[in-house]
Formats: C-alpha cells, structure tokens, sequence
C-alpha cells in the first residue's frame, strides 16, 4: 500500500515539475515578443514571490501602483511563473520574471532600484533582503485586527506603510523592541481612491448587500470562514425577500482545505443562479472576477468575515456586519474595531433582513462606525490617501539619496554628526 502511495505522490510531484516548466516556457516566450526593459531605468520594485492563487494580494494594488508609476518607474519582480503569467495579463506594472537567485541578481545588476515592496510574507522574500542600499518596505495587500497583521516578520523590513493610528497601536501592543514611530508611516487606504468599475447590473431600488466571506482557514485559530456556518443561512434569506440584491464574493481559496466548507460555497452559487432563473429582473452576482472595487462602493450593507475586506469596507464608510467566528478557538483581537463592530452571529443570521434594516437606520451603529473610520485610516477625503503614499515614497527616496551621499563621501563630518542626531525625525 505504502508502494502505491508514493508512486502517485511522485507521479503528482511529476506533473506538477511539468506543468511549472511548461509555463515558465510560455512567460519566456512572451516576454520574448516585448521590448527588453531598459537598464538603469526602474527605482521601485514591487517583489511578488506568489503563484496565482494569490493574485488577490497584488491586484488591489494596481491602481495605486498605476499613479505612483506617473512620478517613479515600477516594475514587478515575478519569482512565479503562475503569478508572472496573470501579472503580464492583467494591469500590473510591467513584468520581470526572475524564477531563480541568478535571474533576480541579474536583473538588479541592470537597474537602480531604490525601494522594493513587499505585499506579503512569503519566505523567498529573504531571497530579496540580502540586496543592500536599498530600502524594503512592507505595504501588505490588506489591513485587518488578524494575527497576521502583528507577525514578528514587520523587524525584517526597513519600513512598513500602515493604514492609520490603529494599525500603529496594534504593533506597539504586540512587538517587543520595534521602534514603530521610527519605522512605520501611515499612508490611509490608497485603494480606497479607486473604489470604482463597470456595475454588473442596472441600479434599481433593491438594497444591495454584498457578501465577501474569507476561506476556511488552515488552523484553528484562523477559522474566520462564514460559509458554512452563516452563508446559507443569510444569502437564502436575502434572496427569498424580492427587494435586495446579493453580491457574493467569496475568498478565491474557498474549499481549498475543508471539503464541507467548498459543498457550501457551491450551493450558495446554485441559490444565486436558481433566484435569477426565477426573477431575471433580481440580478443577484456571484463575483468572481479580478476586480475588487465596485463592490465596495455600490453595496448599502457589507457582510463580511475578520479579514482584510472588514477595512476595505470600512474605508469607505458605509454600513457593515462581521460574521462572528462559530469557533471559539479562532483568535479575535479585540482591542480594536472588533471590540465595537456589529456582529453578526449564526443564530442572528436567520434574522438577515432585520439586521440589515437596523445596521442602515441606527444612529448609533452610524456614529460608532464613523469613529472607527477616522481610527484606521484618518482623512479618507477622496485622493488624500494616494497623497500620503506618494509622500511616503518620496521621503524615503529623500532618506537614500542622504544615505548615498553619506556613502560617497558628500556629506562632511560634521553633516554626519548632524544627521545622527535627527534621524528618528526624518520619518
């Protein structure tokens, strides 16, 4: 029996060498076809390690990397062929595709890279760290009160761009001897400037509510997962009503590790499909698509589970409900948003309509949730956080080229002296 199981495993691992090989082939060829990068032009990179079931991470950061590109050149260093072949489809900067250590150091020889940044932690990112003279910068691909959020991981960048006070009072909570006033920079939710799209259907006088729960988890303490616990329940009960509108959007690894888990999300599909057969008028999503936006900006009432969408949603102001873990081992930081947000139990996922009524009439759950707003991501006047990321890049650029003339000899002794000094000022 053993024998057996480890011909099919080497058999998987086979194919999985020749289906990675074949598409490394192809991002080569495509490159190929397009004009070779010019040396020496690029000063940002952003270092994307991923395939692409994690595309979810670079996209929402398309549009901000779009306008910061009108001020720096940016380019996309792709360690994965899945990922580098999505990133040459999609709206992505354009494309190096660096799979190995000789590749990326090639590549870096050419240019003058200045910062890099970092959407996630995957650990070939250390494969990127060694690289000196230049700063590494963390921007995540989201903002949350997940464990993630505070990982020990933020003491291997030089800086890292966060939201807002609270994502500041979260590091300061949880790392011991991380200067965060000295390596943090608060930069708002640039993404929150592009909350934008072609809508899927015409606007009537349904309520919308979108539904964006997370994927199950792979361990306990990150069971945040609604779809089996509360989505059938609640997508069933806003479809039956005749006057809302359902956007489901679920996490794109929904089902990868709990088999129940994916039954529920593909019966959710079914219902949405079943009440558009029914009432074409209705126009219930299921959205599945690469653009994340419209979604957020068009529903009258967000349920969503602890995740990145929570304050994707809440930097747009508009009402909201977290799906509240059924798994009481799932860790719930309750220090911030979370300890005042409006959940949304198991039990009370029954009740959907009265719920969502009450989350859009009550002056309290308004107010609670504007404060809230104002904690995570200050000003979120139009344009003002895509203002403090340009910012941000722009000090840091100030910081290297000091560093550099430091290096070369250009500042003097006492010039040196003086930018000891005011260092921890600089940012």
């Amino acid at each position: 029996m053993s024998g057996v199981s480890d011909v099919k495993k080497a058999y998987r691992l086979l194919r999985k060498a020749l289906r990675s090989r074949k598409a490394v082939q192809r991002v080569r060829r495509t490159l190929a076809s397009r004009p070779v990068h010019p040396e020496q032009h690029y000063k940002i990179a952003v270092y994307f390690a991923d395939g692409a079931v994690n595309m979810y991470q670079m996209r929402q950061w398309y549009r901000p990397l779009a306008e910061l590109q009108k001020l720096w050149p940016v380019v996309v260093l792709a360690r994965n062929a899945s990922g580098a072949e999505k990133l040459i489809e999609e709206d992505a900067p354009p494309v190096a595709f660096v799979p190995t250590v000789r590749d990326l150091e090639r590549f870096i020889a050419k240019q003058d890279i200045r910062i890099v940044l970092y959407v996630n932690q995957n650990t070939r990112n250390f494969q990127m760290f060694r690289y000196g003279r230049r700063w590494h910068v963390f921007i995540n691909h989201g903002e949350s009160d997940k464990m993630y959020m505070t990982t020990n991981q933020y003491k291997a960048y030089d800086y890292a761009f966060v939201a807002g006070q609270a994502a500041r009072d979260r590091l300061s909570r949880t790392l011991w001897h991380y200067n965060v006033d000295a390596r943090t920079i608060d930069i708002g939710r640039p993404q929150a400037d592009h909350y934008s799209g072609i809508l899927p259907y015409t606007p009537d006088d349904r309520i919308v509510v979108l539904y964006a729960p997370t994927w199950e988890g792979d361990r306990p303490s990150a069971h945040y997962g609604s779809i089996a616990t509360h989505g059938e329940t609640l997508v069933k009960g806003l479809l039956a009503t005749g006057r809302h509108r359902v956007v489901y959007r679920p996490h794109p690894r929904s089902g990868v590790v709990d088999d129940e888990y994916g039954a529920a999300h593909r019966r959710i599909i079914t219902a949405i499909a079943e009440a558009n057969a029914n009432d074409t008028t209705a126009n219930h999503i299921y959205d599945d698509g690469p653009e994340l936006g419209w979604q957020l900006a068009a529903a009258d009432v967000a349920i969503v589970d602890i995740s990145a969408m929570v304050y994707d949603r809440l930097a747009s102001g508009k009402p909201l409900m977290i799906t509240r873990p059924l798994d009481e081992r799932a860790s719930i930081d309750t220090a911030g948003y979370l300890s005042d947000c409006e959940w949304l139990t198991a039990d009370t996922a029954a009740d959907i309509v009265a719920e969502v009524d009450r989350v859009r009439a009550d002056d309290e759950a308004i107010a609670k949730l504007r404060m809230w707003v104002q904690h995570y991501f200050g000003d979120t006047a139009p344009g003002v956080a895509t203002a403090k990321f340009h910012a941000a890049i722009e000090q840091l650029m100030a910081l290297w080229e000091r560093w550099r003339d430091r290096e070369i000899g250009a500042i003097t002794p006492d010039e040196d002296d003086d930018d000891e000094e005011d260092k921890d000022d600089e940012l």
